[in-house]
């Protein structure tokens, strides 16, 4: 749905600025005047996919978002009015971005909007299963419990991420390393070695490449780095996109070690964003797209789109999430029989702690398991290198002695 900016004045005569989202411009209006505002200018947000790549605006993370919810929980149960958390919260904020839209939202909530509306107007910091969550509190009378349930499972996605990120890190330092290495040698080292070869001596075919590529580099440094940068922001602005992102879902899942390392992350986060959302009592098909919209992968969004339309015609559950051929047999096998005893968000929670344990047991073994993997690679290429340049010395060694 678009996202209209808005310039307002309220009942005080304050001026305002804020967002509200509203399928057509007319429709916005017709929302502020409700909210009491007096309108001065209302314009639909219109961003490039190429501008929002080069955004300098800090981002909203995880970790702020998680912290927010929890203090707004803690200070709705203390009975503080929903404004006046808003507004200590943006003030008590370490994230300026947050810290406008605690602000905003606090003026949207005074004006007469309710929570889950003014956080629909920032789907790039709180998610449609926040919101689903929010409005069930809302309607339910159950706004702290749900804050809570949400803040539990955002620090458990939090804790999956932060796994993942355990598990690459260590891969990633050491091959930037060993790249730095490599450009070094070629940099620095190789020319001091080349000067000590006499002129029109017949080299080996390792020395010639590996000379070539030195001198290449030193020449030509500024066309290898205008070409990687091309290279990463194309590859940035392609898996921005819709193609993009649904070619990335496929290959990340048929990674070696990594690719069910993701598909197990995946389905963890599913599992307890799907049970989180009916504890919360969301209603099945509304609770299925948000938590196929959360697990991250455009597979699981797509079965889970075709299980709603099965629900719809009357099938179970587990039946269309089985044809999709992704969700593995134990998740398939505890849904049916969550939805044959009503115990459906129970038994969700026990899958995702399964493959939460899962997850943690891999990122612990994928470190030990790469680490002589990657000694072994960066020690073939930098061996590779010397002994190309050591060759014509044994070459002209050898000749002398003969």
């Amino acid at each position: 749905m678009p996202l209209y900016a808005y310039e307002a004045l309220d009942k005080s005569g304050s001026f305002l600025q804020g967002k509200v989202e509203a399928e057509h411009e007319w429709m916005a209006i017709s929302k502020l005047r409700k909210m009491g505002y007096t309108i001065l200018d209302v314009e639909e947000e219109r961003q490039s996919s190429i501008l929002n790549l080069f955004k300098a605006k800090r981002k909203v993370k995880l970790p702020d978002v998680l912290f927010f919810t929890r203090q707004l929980a803690a200070m709705l149960a203390a009975g503080i009015p929903l404004t006046r958390c808003l507004n200590t919260l943006s003030k008590q904020s370490e994230n300026a971005s947050l810290s406008d839209i605690a602000s905003e939202m606090a003026r949207n909530v005074e004006a007469g909007m309710n929570l889950s509306e003014a956080l629909k107007a920032y789907p790039e910091v709180f998610s449609a299963m926040y919101v689903d969550m929010v409005r069930a509190g809302e309607i339910g009378g159950s706004m702290e419990e749900m804050l809570n349930r949400l803040a539990d499972q955002l620090e458990r996605d939090k804790r999956l991420r932060d796994s993942i990120r355990s598990a690459t890190f260590y891969p990633a330092t050491v091959m930037a390393f060993a790249l730095l290495v490599v450009l070094v040698m070629l940099t620095f080292v190789v020319p001091v070695f080349a000067g000590f070869f006499p002129a029109g001596m017949e080299l080996p075919l390792p020395t010639k490449v590996v000379l070539a590529l030195s001198e290449s580099i030193r020449k030509y440094y500024f066309i290898f780095m205008l070409a990687f940068i091309l290279l990463a922001a194309g590859l940035r602005f392609f898996l921005a996109g819709e193609k993009g992102r649904a070619i990335w879902d496929n290959v990340k899942f048929r990674l070696p070690v990594i690719g069910v390392l993701v598909k197990k992350t995946v389905i963890a986060r599913f599992s307890r964003t799907l049970a989180t959302l009916l504890a919360g009592g969301i209603p099945v098909l509304q609770a299925l797209e948000a938590a196929g919209a959360a697990s991250g992968s455009k597979q699981v969004a797509e079965a889970v789109k075709n299980a709603a339309e099965g629900i719809q015609e009357g099938q179970s559950i587990a039946a269309p999430l089985e044809e999709s051929g992704f969700f593995p047999p134990m998740l398939i096998d505890m849904v049916g029989v969550g939805e044959e005893t009503g115990q459906l968000s129970g038994l969700l929670s026990q899958v995702a702690d399964f493959y939460e344990e899962e997850v943690a047991t891999m990122t612990k073994g994928l470190t030990s398991m790469l680490e002589p993997v990657l000694l072994i690679t960066i020690g073939i290429v930098t061996g590779s290198i010397v002994i190309s340049i050591y060759l014509p010395i044994f070459t002209v060694v050898t000749s002398v002695g003969r």
